[in-house]
């Protein structure tokens, strides 16, 4: 149960329309529900800005739509990560309206419009970097931000970066994808006084170590300023850009 949905659960009460033992009825499942499988953790929205999402690896197609439908009668836009669209149809299949994101390989359960606040700049050095950085720009809205993407910027052409430093420059956090040396990153935290959390992908030859170069170039930044999540967590990334962006917006 989000913030919004326990403040109208408390208003109900106060005001009559709801009973004690019903709402006790609706708060039975806090602060988890066991399913035996899992424990669904109907408390991280309160806790953590944003409800559980399911890493859907290691889960059967079945366990997951569980977890899905349990998170989705507390909350809107759950996300199951890393799902192939042999999960999604499982989960489509047992009755959950669901969205899915077949690059992103990122499916949203009980999808629903989000007014996004403030901004986060979403930037893919390259084309081949676009799923991981789909993920991290849906996440990002789906937790409620307003979110600007740009594709194919990577150093290798400079000027094709340069043209959105305005952009740039109004966010309150980025989000640098890139594969081969990984470069990216660096490169932005340069030129704004903006956080950037760098962001390395699997993408390249064989010395990039399936994203290793580029995880060691972000992690020896000499720009200030760039955090660095693992290999190609989006959804980490867009989880840290939120919470920079959500504390900007509360402040102004």
């Amino acid at each position: 149960m989000d913030k919004e949905r326990l403040a109208q659960l408390l208003d109900d009460v106060r005001a009559g329309r709801v009973g004690v033992d019903a709402a006790l009825t609706r708060l039975a499942g806090l602060p988890f529900e066991d399913l035996g499988f899992a424990r669904v953790d109907h408390h991280r929205a309160l806790r953590a800005g944003g409800p559980e999402a399911i890493f859907c690896p290691g889960k059967s197609p079945e366990q997951v739509a569980a977890i899905a439908g349990r998170l989705a009668a507390h909350h809107a836009n759950v996300l199951a990560t890393r799902c192939d669209a042999a999960t999604a149809a499982v989960v489509e299949a047992a009755g959950l309206a669901c969205v899915y994101h077949a690059g992103a390989r990122l499916l949203v359960v009980r999808p629903e419009p989000v007014e996004g606040v403030g901004l986060i700049v979403v930037a893919a050095a390259g084309t081949a970097d676009l799923p991981v950085a789909d993920e991290a720009a849906l996440v990002a809205e789906a937790l409620g931000n307003r979110v600007e993407r740009l594709t194919d910027c990577g150093v290798a052409g400079l000027h094709r970066l340069l043209v959105h430093r305005e952009l740039l420059s109004e966010a309150n956090a980025i989000v640098a994808v890139a594969g081969m040396e990984g470069a990216l990153p660096s490169v932005i935290a340069g030129f704004v006084d903006r956080p950037v959390i760098a962001v390395p992908t699997s993408v390249g030859y064989g010395a990039s170590l399936n994203g290793l170069a580029a995880l060691l170039t972000m992690l020896n930044s000499c720009a200030p300023g760039v955090s660095v999540v693992n290999i190609d967590n989006g959804y980490g990334a867009a989880h840290q850009a939120s919470q920079i962006n959500q504390l900007v917006a509360k402040i102004r």
